[in-house]
């Protein structure tokens, strides 16, 4: 009895091994599927725009279902799973159905087609929950809602009413809803660099990355935690999300920043506000560059030169930040050791360089950028696997970069998809532009109040989001109002795109700050409160390209303008991380350094350049203090 029941048994594990492959073959199928589309359009463009979109929304939303069985152990959620993939399945289905009449303007939405179109535009919310979690699928479902109901709605969030066909046919049977130009986007230009991440990720060229910033930072005091900046700035050019960043670099770097005494909030801290940078550092910006691109009309090189400088002065707060508080922390001296390389991770960093590189010459030769990711994406293979041919036989490896780079594209498709009814219905209700109306009326044409409560809004409705969808959602609702004020558009976009990326750390609903604490062991909330605390040059430094324009490059000012925009703004960053963190006993420091970042940012050129001499005379003096201190110890 007991050796036929062990048989049983055994049955019943290998059946239940088999039926759980199941799934997983499937997501590797599909991802391979999606992969192969991503390397088709990148070389030789896109087919058709109604297949590609909504054939990688369909794909998109099968992956995300399909992982979501793995993990579901109810049979209630996966019977539910089963009705969402049928329910998107059919909306497609009815969208190709009617797709040819739509587009030549002659038909009308049957009964049929407006129950599908409103079943596909639950799928997507309920995919979007699934991939982001509820806050990207409650603005989205709300904002359906308000464009269904928003007649009903008080004040001047009133409507005047739509009907239900025509919010169908914008939503979901047209190219203004869900299939829109951020999906046009994203399938067309952005999933190739997806596919480029998920290779580095194969090549193990981010692990290399981390131990490179290890050896550059090894000296300095504060150690462990500089090489976190600098690691989560390498990998975050390439991740399209700073949880994400958090995640990949965080397990190897917040262990080791709490090794050389930081606290675990300090360390959870330092690695949040460091991913959360990568999502505005060139050339890839998470994403957001093609798109910033996209919707302004201006060329994605012009869009990266912008953004360089003050990508790299928010770094650089960041380090003087980490080194100010280093100063007054009680650190374990230990020797560190000596990190070196043999020569296949110095070609991992070539590998590294070069492929990135591609990309930027591929784009200033003026090829695409879906072609210039194809180059990037064709470098780092040959070159990575030259030195890693036992990558090439690696199995497992295939699957998990397969894996990796269908389901990451999966989720951006089915968020953008969110987007899209984000989109149409502020479109079609223009509430969009009577809260920018409100806004300006708020503040009386004062630019100084209605940056700052354009920067509140910004936050607010970023919070919970990836980089992408808080972008396009926030520029959307929030872009008029600064361009009515006289802001170039270049610096309209980049000042909501930081307010965007910061609300990644800024509390209430700080993500990169919640994964980063669990890793260290710290308070979600006091790292989300001791991360905005270290970027709060950051917070800054978008108010800083407003008032001293010139500090974009190629957008337009002669270079001694930008010279020296850059340096009263490269003071201010510093001045202001100072005072985040003032050595003991000179807490008077906190409002001096404040004020003198004040007015090197925000009165003109003349009191700019006083204050650059008081600012600077300042820190000779505080310099000949700590040497001399340094002495007589």
């Amino acid at each position: 009895m007991r050796l036929t029941g062990a048989v049983t048994l055994g049955e019943e594990v290998v059946l239940e091994s088999r039926k759980s492959a199941y799934p997983d073959y499937a997501i590797a199928v599909l991802s391979l599927a999606v992969v192969s589309v991503v390397f088709y359009v990148s070389v030789f463009g896109v087919f058709s725009d109604s297949y590609l979109r909504v054939g990688m929304l369909l794909a998109g939303g099968l992956l995300i279902i399909l992982s979501s069985l793995e993990r579901s152990a109810g049979i209630l959620d996966r019977g539910f799973l089963v009705a969402v993939a049928i329910a998107l399945f059919l909306s497609v289905y009815q969208y190709f159905r009617a797709a040819e009449e739509i587009e030549t303007g002659l038909y009308f939405l049957t009964t049929t087609d407006i129950w599908l179109g409103i079943l596909g535009l639950v799928a997507v919310i309920e995919l979007t929950r699934r991939s982001v979690g509820l806050v990207m699928a409650v603005v989205a479902g709300t904002l359906l809602a308000y464009g269904a109901f928003g007649h009903l709605a008080p004040g001047f969030l009133r409507h005047a009413g739509i009907s239900t066909e025509e919010l169908m046919t914008v939503l979901w049977f047209s190219f203004d809803g869900v299939f829109g130009r951020p999906m046009a986007t994203v399938v067309s230009t952005i999933l190739i660099f997806i596919v480029f991440g998920a290779l580095l990720e194969l090549l193990a060229i981010d692990v290399v990355l981390v131990r490179l910033a290890m050896a550059a930072t090894g000296r300095m005091r504060s150690g462990p935690a500089a090489a976190a900046t600098v690691a989560s700035g390498l990998f975050g050019t390439i991740s399209g999300s700073a949880v994400a960043n958090v995640v990949g670099t965080g397990v190897i770097t917040i262990p080791l920043i709490k090794k050389r005494g930081f606290s675990p909030r300090f360390a959870a801290a330092v690695e949040s506000a460091a991913s959360s940078g990568g999502q505005i550092t060139p050339p890839i910006m998470g994403a957001v560059a093609f798109i910033m691109a996209d919707v302004t009309s201006v060329p994605y090189l012009t869009i990266c030169l912008a953004a360089a400088v003050p990508a790299l002065l928010y770094y650089g707060g960041l380090f003087v930040a980490i080194s100010s508080a280093a100063r007054n922390m009680d650190l374990n001296e230990e020797a560190q050791p000596k990190i070196s390389f043999n020569w296949r991770e110095l070609a991992q960093m070539i590998v590294f360089v070069l492929a990135l590189a591609g990309i930027v010459v591929t784009m200033v030769g003026g090829s695409s950028p879906a072609y210039a990711g194809f180059v990037g994406v064709a470098l780092a293979a040959v070159l990575g696997f030259a030195i890693r041919p036992d990558l090439l036989i690696n199995g497992h490896a295939w699957l998990k970069f397969i894996r990796s780079a269908g389901v990451i594209s999966a989720q951006l498709v089915v968020i953008v998809g969110a987007v899209g009814i984000v989109i149409g219905v502020l479109n079609l209700t223009g509430v969009g532009l009577r809260f920018a109306s409100l806004l300006s009326s708020l503040a009386e044409d004062q630019l100084i109040v209605s940056l700052i409560l354009m920067a509140f809004a910004c936050l607010l409705l970023g919070m919970g989001m990836p980089t992408v969808p808080a972008y396009l959602i926030i520029v959307l609702v929030m872009g008029p109002s600064l361009q009515k004020l006289g802001v170039p558009i270049v610096h309209a976009h980049m000042f909501v795109l930081y307010f965007g990326v910061l609300s990644a750390i800024t509390p209430p609903v700080a993500l990169a700050a919640f994964a980063a604490a669990p890793i260290a062991g710290a308070s979600p909330m006091g790292t989300a409160f001791e991360a905005s605390r270290l970027a709060l040059p950051g917070f800054v430094i978008p108010f800083a390209f407003i008032y001293q324009p010139a500090l974009l490059l190629g957008t337009g000012f002669h270079w001694t303008e930008s010279v020296q925009s850059i340096l009263f703004v490269m003071l201010a960053t510093v001045l202001i991380s100072r005072a985040c963190y003032p050595r003991s006993g000179k807490a008077y420091m906190v409002p001096v350094g404040l004020g003198l970042a004040a007015a090197l940012i925000f009165f003109g050129p003349t009191v700019s350049w006083i204050a650059t001499a008081l600012a600077v005379g300042l820190m000779y003096l505080d310099r000949l203090e700590l040497t001399a201190k340094n002495q007589i110890s």
